[in-house]
Parts: structure tokens; sequence; C-alpha cells
């Protein structure tokens, strides 16, 4: 019952691992947070505003729970995998079936230890090529270094977009890279774009700053549109 945002990263992992509590670092949510094993009963649900966009961030129950949801997994664009050691990673890998997904290797609690072991944590990370994180929620080691990793991991550009004059629209329009002008009306209102007449760019698809411009245009990451429709 979980609608799917434009971009959505879910967190997986054993019990106790410390996904209720990254969850928290990263979004607006307070979920439960409890020493004791299986505190996530369901799905939690929060919003990582990150470059100006609207990340879904969803914390599953541990794997290995009857209240795991695999079809959340299989959908994901993004899973971020929380670890406590290195061994759990291929136990973890092996109960993912969807292969699509970008995945986030994230070594939690990592003030436990002193530099190194931290270090020898990130060679054999490194050395399996992992695309990963050492973090603490504790103490926010790493915290921004996760938010940036997420962000990347969605092949999208940001359409920014206003009325003529008035400001820009604080959240973009997120779209596929190569999208054209109709496509980012029909995203903004399905049927729109066959009242718009042309629009403006200013941005990095622009020749010069408010290029008039047609809805076979292909916008880049960044631009900001005005529309003028009929």
């Amino acid at each position: 019952g979980i609608k799917k945002t434009d971009m959505q990263a879910v967190l997986v992992g054993l019990t106790n691992s410390g996904k209720s509590s990254i969850l928290k670092s990263l979004t607006n949510t307070y979920p439960k947070i409890a020493s004791y094993g299986f505190t996530t009963k369901e799905p939690e649900i929060g919003t990582m505003n990150h470059q100006g966009c609207n990340i879904q961030i969803i914390d599953l129950p541990p794997i290995a729970s009857d209240s795991f949801d695999y079809g959340i997994v299989n959908n994901a664009d993004t899973l971020i995998i929380v670890i406590e050691k290195i061994s759990e990673i291929e136990s973890v890998l092996s109960s993912l079936k969807n292969k699509n997904a970008k995945r986030i290797i994230v070594f939690n609690k990592i003030d436990l230890y002193d530099n190194n072991t931290k270090r020898k944590i990130q060679e054999t990370l490194k050395t399996k090529k992992y695309n990963f994180v050492l973090i603490s929620t504790a103490t926010k080691e790493g915290i921004l270094e996760l938010k940036e990793k997420i962000f990347n991991s969605f092949n999208i550009i940001r359409i920014y977009t206003r009325q003529p004059g008035k400001k820009e629209d604080e959240v973009p329009v997120i779209m596929k890279p190569n999208s054209t002008l109709r496509e980012v009306a029909e995203k903004i209102l399905h049927g729109y774009s066959k009242k718009v007449k042309y629009a403006k760019v200013w941005g990095p698809s622009a020749k010069f700053l408010g290029q008039q411009i047609g809805l076979k245009h292909i916008v880049k990451d960044k631009d900001m549109i005005e529309f003028y429709s009929e």
C-alpha cells in the first residue's frame, strides 16, 4: 500500500543493525528505536530532502522477520544495505532478488572502532569493490556522505519551473535524462502539453538566457522553465 515516489531508497538489514536510527538521521521521521531485536514491525517511511529533491526512504523490518516485504525490495530503485560486520554482507545480498537496484553498503556503528580498525574495514570493502560508506548515527560520521551516495544513485535530472514573473518552484520536477519539454509538461499535469504554446529556458540546455523553445526541446539537469500556454 506504499505509493512509490520518483526517488525511492529502501533500508534493509539484520535485526539491531541500526536501520531505524539511520532513518531518523536521514529524514524527518522519528521511528521507534530500542536495544532489543525486531523493533520495526512494519515499514517506516520518511522523506530525505537533499539537493532540492525529496527522496522517499523506507525502513523495512529485519530480513528474518515475517513482516519483511520482498515486494517493496523488488521494486526499489536503491537498496541501502545496513551491516555491522563484513561477514553479514553476503548473507544479506543472497536474500535480495532485485538485480536492477543500485546498492549501497552501509557499515554502521563505526564509532565503536579505533582508526586502525576503520582503515582495515575500508580497505576490505574497497578490495571487494563495494559501493560503501562507514557511518555512525551517534557521532553523525558519514551521514552527509551517505546522503550524497543515495542522491547520486538515481539516474535523474531536476527541472525547475516557474510562472512568468514569479519565483521558481523550490521542488524540481524529477525526470529521466534526455526528456523533452513535452514530457516535462505531461509530468506536471496530464494533457498540459496540448495547452503549451511555447516555453522559455534558463540553464544548461539553453543557448542563451530565456531561449524560447518548443515541445521537442531536450531539457538538462537544473534547467529552469517558464511555460506559456493558451
